[in-house]
This record gives C-alpha cells, sequence and structure tokens, in this order.
C-alpha cells in the first residue's frame, strides 16, 4: 500500500486539492493517505475544509499575527519535517506556489522523499511578481520528482528549464475538478447559510468582485477602488459585490473608500460554497485572483485581471480573459465595453476553458498507482 501525505496551507490549496484527498480517502485498500494542513490561511481554510467534508491528520496552526515570510517558513519547516518523520511517506503532494508547498517541498527533499508538485509549470519570470509566489514555484521545479502540469504551456516551460519530460504529465487543472464537485453540492444540497445569501442578492445584474495579491496593496487597491465608484456612478442598475480580503492592507482602504455607495456591497471572504454561487450569478467578474482566471470560463464568465502579468497565459490566449492591470482608466474602459457591447462579452463569455474539462483527478491517480513507491 503507498502512503500519501498531502500538505496544503491556504484556501486556494484547499480547494484546488479537495478532490485529489478525497479521491485518495476513498481508495483505502490502495492508499494510506495523511492530510496534514498548515493553517497558513486559517478561517479561509477551515470554511473550504468544511465544505468538503475534509477532516487533517495533522493540524500545524503556523499562523501568528503579522508573521514575516521568514518566521512562517521556519514554523512550516519545523512542523512538516516532524510529519514526515512519523508518517513517512512514500510521495509527498504538494500545490502550486504557496509558502506551504515551497517549505514542504524542501523538507520533503532534505528527508528524500518523492515529491508530487500539483499545477507545476506556471512563470511569469519576474521574480517579484506575484512575490514571493514565482519564487516558490521555481524552487519547488528543481526538487520535484513528478510535475503536474494544467496546460501544455506549462509542460513547455518545464522542459525549457530542463526538467525531463518523462517526469511531466499535463492533466489540465484540479480547479475545474473542485469546480463540478462544488456546484454538484451547492445544487443537491445548499446549507442554510447558502438559502439565506441567495435571498439578499436582489439584482439581475452583479460585477464580482476581488482583490489580495501584494501587488494591488497601496496605490493599487486605490485605483481599483476609484474605478469602482466609475463603475458604480455609470451603471446604476449593476450591483457590484466585493467580497474583501482580509488583509488590513486591502481591508482598510477597501471600506474607507466604498462603504455607503448604494450599488457596491462590500462583504467578508465568502465561504466557498457561497463563491461559486456567486460566481455563477454573476454577470463578469473583476479579479486578481489566480485560480478565478481558470474556474469562470467553465461557467462561461468574462474576467478582467487587475494583473499587469499572469502566469495563466491561455486564458488570455483563449479569450476568456483580459489583463488590465490596477489602473482605473483601463479597469473601467473594459467594464463599459463588456456591458455596452454585446458581441464582444459573447465571444468572451463562449470562449473554450484551456485548463481542462474536470478528469485531472482521475488522470493522477492513475498515474500514481502505476508509479512505485
Amino acid at each position: 500500500m503507498k502512503k500519501i501525505l498531502i500538505v496544503i496551507g491556504t484556501r486556494p490549496e484547499a480547494i484546488k486539492m479537495a478532490p485529489v484527498v478525497k479521491t485518495f480517502l476513498n481508495l483505502p485498500n490502495e492508499f494510506d493517505t495523511h492530510l496534514c494542513v498548515t493553517g497558513q490561511h486559517r478561517q479561509m481554510l477551515d470554511q473550504v475544509l468544511d465544505f468538503f467534508n475534509l477532516i487533517p491528520d495533522t493540524d500545524l496552526n503556523v499562523m501568528q499575527p503579522n508573521q514575516s515570510l521568514s518566521t512562517l517558513s521556519s514554523r512550516l519547516m519545523d512542523g512538516i519535517t516532524s510529519v514526515i518523520n512519523s508518517f513517512n511517506p512514500d510521495f509527498v503532494f504538494v500545490h502550486g506556489d504557496t509558502s506551504t508547498a515551497m517549505i514542504a517541498a524542501l523538507c520533503s527533499f532534505y528527508l528524500q522523499k518523492k515529491i508530487v508538485h500539483i499545477e507545476a509549470g506556471l512563470r511569469t519570470y519576474n521574480i517579484n511578481s506575484p512575490f514571493p509566489e514565482e519564487a516558490n514555484r521555481q524552487i519547488i521545479s528543481r526538487l520535484a520528482s513528478l510535475h503536474i502540469a494544467p496546460t501544455l504551456n506549462c509542460k513547455m516551460a518545464l522542459i525549457e528549464e530542463k526538467i525531463p519530460k518523462k517526469n511531466i504529465i499535463v492533466t489540465g487543472n484540479t480547479v475545474i475538478d473542485a469546480l463540478f464537485l462544488g456546484l454538484k453540492i451547492v445544487e443537491n444540497s445548499p446549507s442554510r447559510k447558502l438559502l439565506e445569501f441567495k435571498r439578499e442578492i436582489k439584482n439581475s445584474k452583479v460585477i464580482l468582485v476581488t482583490s489580495h495579491r501584494r501587488e494591488n496593496q497601496g496605490l493599487g487597491i486605490l485605483e481599483i477602488c476609484k474605478a469602482l465608484k466609475i463603475i458604480a456612478n455609470d451603471f446604476p442598475e449593476f450591483q457590484i459585490i466585493f467580497p474583501v480580503h482580509l488583509n488590513p492592507k486591502i481591508l482598510t482602504p477597501v471600506y474607507e473608500e466604498l462603504s455607503g455607495l448604494d450599488n457596491i456591497t462590500l462583504l467578508e471572504p465568502l465561504d466557498y460554497e457561497l463563491f461559486i454561487w456567486m460566481m455563477k450569478r454573476s454577470f463578469l467578474i473583476i479579479t486578481d485572483s489566480g485560480g478565478i482566471q481558470e474556474e469562470a470560463p467553465s461557467l462561461n464568465k468574462p474576467v478582467i485581471v487587475m494583473r499587469d502579468i499572469t502566469e495563466r497565459q491561455e486564458a488570455v490566449e483563449s479569450g476568456a480573459v483580459v489583463l488590465v492591470g490596477n489602473k482605473k482608466e483601463r479597469i473601467v474602459n473594459e467594464v463599459r465595453k463588456l456591458i455596452n457591447n454585446k458581441d464582444y462579452y459573447d465571444k468572451m463569455a463562449r470562449a473554450l476553458n484551456p485548463y481542462g474539462n474536470g478528469n485531472a483527478v482521475s488522470e493522477i491517480i492513475d498515474l500514481i498507482r502505476e508509479l512505485d513507491g
């Protein structure tokens, strides 16, 4: 029986790894699976675990107020090393580009464990954008034994970095598996919280907004707020829904700038259940999130990305996503274009999702079955 350690720390990791974890757990005769959460996101992580009914075997609970990346990394290394030593896995699964993923990969490398990197090969090649994620994922790629690439572009990036082709597999992105699984839960057994939330969103036309990236803190978030004020004034028939990230560098300016406006609704970060319903309900989405760039095309929602560069270039090339940066003029102009030009909107909404059809997890499981422990 192969021993599988899966390490996650943040909400995006939990979402994208939930179908992986659940599938391994549903095969107890083949795999001994241990789920370790670090708590790099606490409240937001717990919401996702609850929604997907996942119970960690280990919870390191590493986060402290105003913790530096150095302190976080140190606490992660101590905790993850202890888990690896006690469980002695054959494979350690990490996801993406978080500090949790990078430190878990480093600990696994030190202890000579095979590292499986889900969502491998994303690149901006700007080491400071996004920070520290670009550095994290490049480091993981130097350490991983198996690279699960979501797209052919990601595979080619890895090959250019001299990663052996035999160690790379293209599966699509597990976020699509998670989205379809989540929507099935929402449709078949919605929570009381979701039913109450649905009653609060009365406007038929909704623009969904999220922002959390470091590059949009400071002057960036102020520009975004100015843009949203203009949009709210120009299109009073639309309701702007903005679940605001808990980071004070986002939370404080957003509430200072946007509180009290009639058609802008500021919310606490939404549970994953509420958020995927809100994505499906929206007319368009304005975001700096990587995951939303992958999910929204499966829901036929145009996405305006408030970043200058993206590691998800496939979405831009497919026409489902447009990059505008964080300058108010570009954000406003793109929203106006999507609202006023039906042909332009329909073209974006109909773009094919380059991140797969929801079969990534089954391909990953089949691959691990074939490998030696």
